[in-house]
């Protein structure tokens, strides 16, 4: 699984600046995920902006007051002599090539297409490709209304709905208010196949309601069949039962968790991906060992600052041994 993030995407503006024509006076981006490409551009280029449907319309260019552009003296769309089309990524190549015949039945002037993430057999399809990405692949920006996602796993606090309070989580009254008035966070727009929560099951008539109330459509629903919240503290249950259910679902080929360590252990205990919200990363099989050397790095580090920091309080209060004269 492929992942790439709004900061990936940023880096590689970046990095892909250079193949952009410097005559090139308007990004125009076709919505909607488009126009974040075209966006991120547009402001590192300093270059005036616009969506798809407003340059076919011509409507007038709007712009802030805080910066002046290159061609500072174009107001309407169909005015600039080279304009680049944008889009986030290429598949089929059939949203860029309708795009194109639209723009070109209303506009004499030189257009660039670009893409963000294409693939090897169909980057030839436009101008700039800025990088190669094999499928399967998902992105931060449609992750959670991907058509993975009728295949998925999903957790639900942390994910569909903000985590209970330690106040929250009191396995009784508080939680039970909880269950009823969590606020919604990332709620898919397509049916989910699984929904994994190590929620226990006697709260499951809380839980499908307000699943109901906010929308949220799903296959099954798979709780953690425990007497209590002490038990499930006791056993260690949240990622193992999380893992169990998506290792037996052969078709879900993606996990969607809140926390991080979790994601890791199901991760590591399924040798499948699985998505981290709360850092924002794909955790697969093909980079567990660069997981490794980051905790070897990272404990090294702390090893290192607590060495020093003992060693400044023993010089502070005159521990050290001094050298013989």
């Amino acid at each position: 699984m492929n992942y790439r993030s709004l900061k990936d995407l940023s880096h590689l503006s970046t990095q892909s600046a250079s193949r952009i024509a410097p005559d090139v006076d308007l990004v125009v981006g076709i919505p909607r995920s488009g126009m974040l490409v075209a966006s991120i551009i547009a402001l590192k280029l300093n270059l005036p902006l616009t969506d798809l449907y407003a340059f076919l319309r011509n409507d007038e260019l709007k712009k802030g007051s805080t910066r002046t552009y290159k061609r500072n003296d174009m107001t309407l769309p169909q005015q600039a002599r080279k304009i680049l089309l944008v889009d986030d990524s290429i598949a089929s190549g059939k949203s860029m090539l309708e795009a194109l015949e639209r723009v070109r039945a209303v506009y004499a002037g030189e257009v660039v297409t670009l893409v963000a993430f294409g693939e090897a057999h169909n980057q030839q399809q436009v101008d700039i490709c800025m990088e190669i990405v094999k499928q399967p692949r998902v992105f931060e920006w449609n992750i959670m209304h991907h058509h993975f996602m009728s295949e998925a796993c999903l957790d639900i606090d942390g994910v569909l709905c903000e985590d209970p309070t330690a106040d929250d989580n009191d396995d009784g009254v508080n939680y039970l208010k909880f269950l009823t008035r969590a606020r919604p966070l990332y709620i898919p727009s397509l049916k989910v196949a699984h929904l994994v929560t190590s929620r226990l099951e006697k709260y499951r008539p809380e839980t499908e309601a307000w699943l109901a109330e906010h929308g949220v459509q799903y296959g099954q629903l798979h709780m953690l069949d425990l007497p209590s919240a002490a038990e499930r503290r006791r056993l260690n249950m949240h990622h193992k039962f999380k893992a169990q259910v998506y290792a037996r679902q052969k078709d879900a080929s993606l996990f969607v968790e809140s926390e991080m360590q979790q994601a890791i252990e199901i991760m590591k205990a399924t040798k499948k991906p699985v998505y981290c919200i709360e850092t924002n990363e794909m955790y697969t099989p093909s980079n567990l060992h660069a997981l490794k050397t980051k905790a070897v790095r990272k404990g090294w580090g702390l090893k290192r600052r607590l060495v020093g920091a003992a060693r400044g309080l023993a010089s502070r209060f005159g521990l050290l041994s001094k050298p013989a004269a």
